[in-house]
């Protein structure tokens, strides 16, 4: 991502210093490239005409700013809570630009989403589709939705973020999808739209997607023999990006297999769900080094930045590129491989492990591709403030949230008032 780089040894965010940054917003530090944002939406945006759509999956980084400069841009979204459809509407989405996700949709979330008039609920299963039906029709209003099934599709990715396969909890099974659909037209309240599947997340080959697509063409015309006509396909996200050495396809390319697809279906609309496309490559977590710590085997380069901070390393063993903000820091490794560990209370706490990396007490470290489900999967265990958010835009800086207090921690808890 060129607008990462470095410029007289010094990484720079567009035309603003790391080490600025830095300086004067506090470690550890999120910072967001507006241009990478814009760029990587008008990628996908550009190769989906109406009344084909990208909807911007709203869980892979939901800071409001960033919500902002996309809806600013006319994008969709994609969100999975009610709070995701708060936060869209409070960044200036439009609710007829959500479409609403999710396997566990509560009865307030759902009479929320009708109220402020979202454009479709993608539903997960037959309770969820009786429970949409009974809330609208409660209200005298009508829910757009569309069904999405699970095609049983091996991602070939992290079993963590696999979401295609029969066992996995998402969506109704292929097998049961035309009773669901037939039961959808039936039940009062609802209007079937599309239909929408979704095989999981960081996909690096065009392959599964397509296949996944083959299938679900069949379904739409079981389901036109059926008698029930659907407008739109969602094909979800899930297109990977590169952290270390993955190849994934260009936006375009798989956009253009897609849509060749579609040759023979004019009478749908393509829907895409991309999260971590947008926004992955867009950011950076800047941590510095609190101590350097040699050992026999291995070198310990421990950061202030940990699992809290984010959580990927740990949960899916993800690789996240790693480098000295200043190509010229003296440094104090020994040549040994290190791993680059945090502060928390636990082995798992680690941003990178085996790695080459000249550091030293004092140093800043940049850890790459950590836009996406950076901060968004953050939290405070080891009673740990969260960190700030920059956003950059050529030569300016904009704190788009605050770095938590110690007060913010605990403002909602009570002492008890009486001596037990």
């Amino acid at each position: 991502m060129t607008e990462f780089s470095y410029i007289d040894t010094q990484l720079h965010a567009e035309s603003c210093s790391i080490p600025d940054l830095a300086e004067r917003h506090g470690t550890p530090l999120y910072v967001y490239s507006r241009a990478a944002i814009e760029a990587n939406w008008r990628a996908f945006n550009q190769h989906l005409p109406s009344p084909h759509r990208a909807c911007y999956a709203v869980k892979a980084n939901g800071n409001l700013a960033v919500l902002q400069v996309l809806a600013r841009l006319g994008a969709a979204f994609d969100v999975v809570s009610g709070g995701e459809i708060a936060r869209v509407l409070r960044a200036g989405g439009r609710a007829e630009h959500i479409v609403f996700s999710g396997v566990a949709k509560s009865h307030e979330e759902i009479a929320y989403a009708l109220q402020v008039g979202i454009l479709q609920f993608n539903v997960e299963s037959v309770a969820e589709l009786e429970r949409i039906s009974q809330v609208a029709s409660a209200t005298s209003q009508v829910a757009r939705i569309s069904l999405r099934v699970n095609p049983d599709v091996d991602a070939k990715t992290h079993p963590y973020i696999a979401t295609g396969l029969e066992a996995n909890k998402f969506g109704i099974p292929m097998r049961d999808a035309v009773a669901a659909f037939r039961l959808a037209s039936q039940l009062p309240g609802l209007e079937v739209i599309g239909v929408d599947c979704h095989i999981g997340s960081q996909l690096t080959e065009l392959s599964p997607f397509l296949d996944a697509m083959d299938r679900m063409l069949a379904l739409v015309d079981e389901l036109n023999d059926a008698g029930i006509e659907i407008t739109h396909l969602d094909m979800g996200g899930g297109l990977g990006v590169t952290y270390a050495d993955e190849t994934p396809p260009n936006v375009s390319d798989y956009i253009k297999a897609m849509l060749t697809k579609l040759d023979d279906y004019p009478q749908l609309a393509l829907y895409l769900e991309p999260g971590r496309a947008i926004v992955a490559n867009a950011g950076i977590l800047v941590t510095r080094v609190e101590y350097f710590k040699p050992s026999e085997k291995k070198d310990f380069v421990i950061v202030d930045a940990g699992m809290n901070d984010m959580l990927r390393p740990s949960l899916y063993q993800a690789f996240h590129r790693i480098e000295n903000v200043n190509q010229n820091q003296h440094t104090s490794t020994t040549g040994k491989p290190c791993d680059v560990v945090g502060p928390v209370c636990e082995t798992g706490d680690f941003l990178g492990q085996d790695r080459q990396l000249q550091a030293a007490e004092g140093d800043l470290l940049a850890v790459f591709g950590a836009g996406a489900y950076g901060f968004a999967m953050s939290s405070n265990y080891n009673t740990r403030v969260r960190p700030a958010e920059v956003m950059v835009d050529g030569e300016q800086d904009y704190l788009v949230r605050a770095r938590e207090t110690l007060d913010d921690l605990w403002q909602h808890e009570r002492l008890l008032e009486h001596e037990c």
